[in-house]
Order: structure tokens, then C-alpha cells, then sequence
């Protein structure tokens, strides 16, 4: 195997040996990705049939949603389907698409998490603004940025990662085609090249998070000094949800590909990886639905519709 053009499949990791523990595993994975699956298709559909939710904060949400059907529909499917077929193949071009869905849904994710910060920056510290500086056209023009720029980034990256030689076998030890595992495939002289990619990654995300930090700064700023409890109580609401979804997507993450190799083993990379790429599509609905009452609303009248 000199290189990725003789490669016709990689192997992943088979999260058990026995059949028992291979059907538990592919019952949990079911159960979360039904969780998913229902979780965010509700509140999709809730947003979409719900004028009353026609406004910025739920249409960058419908959007988040989505991604994160994307998300999750790219890793736990395959994964389940070899626990149930007992096998750990994913063919090359399988592996390759799973990359760049992946890299798409979690860097246009990151993308509108960022523009959402916006979004509630403007609604709390400067109201009067809002209709004009959140607009129904621009704020379709900053989700289609993040979807574009989420795109640009996984085609580049995905096509700079498979064009560089494998020498180091075809197992990935993780449950999907993770970069990080990927890399420890690449031939020793073709580091240097990922890396200029390894780097730019980095700095997106960091611009990305100092945007959120600075945001939900100046936003607890403001807030603190709103005299009434009520409204702090109501600006909180507000902010907590998206502030909760970003903390777990950007820190699971951040350290799935930053943290040094002395803390890696293939238990600790494993659970990793389920954290960053399988727990937040499900948790979210629920994070933004808890303290969320015109939601919740919108999701009990969908759900009497389809009863009656």
C-alpha cells in the first residue's frame, strides 16, 4: 500500500469483539440517532410551520438543526451498519466522503454558532438597531456564508488530505474517518503539507471563538446593567442555550485535534470523538427547547396537529 491509489478500502474501529456487545453498541448508537433525528426534525418543522418563529434567532436555528442532521447522518449510520453486519470496511471513496460531509456540517456549524453570537449581541446590546442590522436579507446572506464558507473549507481540506501518500497501512483507529487518525496513515514527508491546512484550521477557529468570547462579553456586560430582574432573567434566557451549545461544540472539539500526543489512547480518542460528533446533534433540541417557552409552544401545537 504505497499510496492512496492502491487503497480500496480503510478498516475502522470495531467498537467490540463479542456479537453481544456489538448489537448494544448498535442499539445505543440507534437510540441516539432516533433521538436525533426526532429532536431535530421537530423543531425544523416547528420553526417552519410557526410564523410566530419567523425571525432571526429561530432561522439560524433551523439552520443549526440541519447540520446537525448532517452531522451525525454521516458518522453514526456507517458505524452501526458494521456493528450489525459485523465488518469494519468503509470503502476509500466512502471514507473520503464521510470526511468531507463531516468537515462541512462541523465548520459551517462553527460558522453560524458565530453569527448567532451575533445575532444575540445585537438583540441585547443594541435593540434599536436590530431590524435594520438583522434583516431577512442579511440574515440569509450570513447563513448562506457559513454554508459557503463550511463547503470551501471541506473541499479544499478533503481533497489536500487524499491526494497525499498512505504508507502506514488502511486502519483508522476510530469509529469514522476521523483527520487526526487519518494523519497517522500519511507517509513521514508528507506532514508538512497537512500541516499548512492543520494551521489554517486552527485560525479559523480561533477567530471564530475570540468573536464568541468578545460577544458574550460586551452581552453580559449589558445585561448586568439592566436594572429590572425580570429582564436579566429574560436576557439570560436568551443567551444560555447558544452559550451552552458553543461551549460543548468548540471545547470537544478543540481538544479532539489540538491535544498533544502524550494524552491520546483509543479509549480517550473514542469517547472524544462521540462527544464532539455524536452527543451534540442530539442534546441540542433539548438545550435550546428547556428554557425556550415560544418553542416548546410551537413544538406541543405540531404535535396535537398530528394527533387530531
Amino acid at each position: 500500500m504505497s499510496n492512496g491509489s492502491s487503497l480500496n478500502e480503510f478498516l475502522l474501529l470495531a467498537f467490540a469483539d463479542t456479537r453481544e456487545l456489538q448489537l448494544l453498541h448498535f442499539s445505543l448508537f440507534l437510540g441516539i440517532y432516533l433521538a436525533a433525528l426526532l429532536g431535530n426534525g421537530l423543531i425544523i418543522t416547528a420553526i417552519a410551520c410557526d410564523h410566530h418563529l419567523h425571525t432571526p434567532m429561530y432561522f439560524f436555528l433551523l439552520n443549526l438543526s440541519i447540520l446537525d442532521l448532517g452531522s451525525i447522518s454521516t458518522t453514526v449510520p456507517k458505524s452501526m451498519a458494521n456493528s450489525l453486519w459485523d465488518t469494519r470496511a468503509i470503502s476509500y471513496s466512502g471514507c473520503a466522503a464521510q470526511v468531507f460531509l463531516l468537515l462541512f456540517s462541523l465548520s459551517a456549524e462553527c460558522s453560524l454558532l458565530t453569527v448567532m453570537a451575533y445575532d444575540r449581541y445585537v438583540a441585547i446590546c443594541r435593540p434599536l438597531h436590530y431590524g435594520t442590522l438583522m434583516g431577512s436579507r442579511a440574515c440569509t446572506k450570513m447563513a448562506a456564508a457559513a454554508w459557503a464558507s463550511g463547503f470551501l473549507y471541506a473541499l479544499l481540506h478533503t481533497a489536500n488530505t487524499f491526494s497525499i501518500p498512505f504508507c502506514q497501512g488502511n486502519t483508522v483507529d476510530q469509529f469514522f474517518c476521523e483527520i487526526p487518525q487519518i494523519l497517522k496513515l500519511f507517509c513521514s514527508d508528507s506532514y508538512l503539507r497537512e500541516a499548512g491546512v492543520i494551521v489554517v484550521s486552527i485560525c479559523l477557529i480561533f477567530v471564530c471563538f475570540i468573536f464568541i468570547v468578545v460577544s458574550y462579553v460586551q452581552i453580559f456586560t449589558a445585561v448586568l446593567r439592566i436594572p429590572s430582574e425580570q429582564g436579566r432573567h429574560k436576557a439570560f434566557s436568551m443567551c444560555l442555550p447558544h452559550l451552552t451549545v458553543v461551549s460543548l461544540f468548540l471545547s470537544t472539539g478543540m481538544f479532539a485535534h489540538l491535544k498533544p500526543p502524550s494524552l491520546s489512547s483509543p479509549a480517550l480518542d473514542l469517547m472524544v470523538a462521540v462527544l464532539y460528533s455524536v452527543v451534540p446533534p442530539a442534546v441540542n433540541p433539548l438545550i435550546y427547547s428547556l428554557r425556550n417557552k415560544e418553542l416548546k409552544e410551537a413544538v406541543r401545537k405540531l404535535v396535537q396537529r398530528q394527533d387530531q
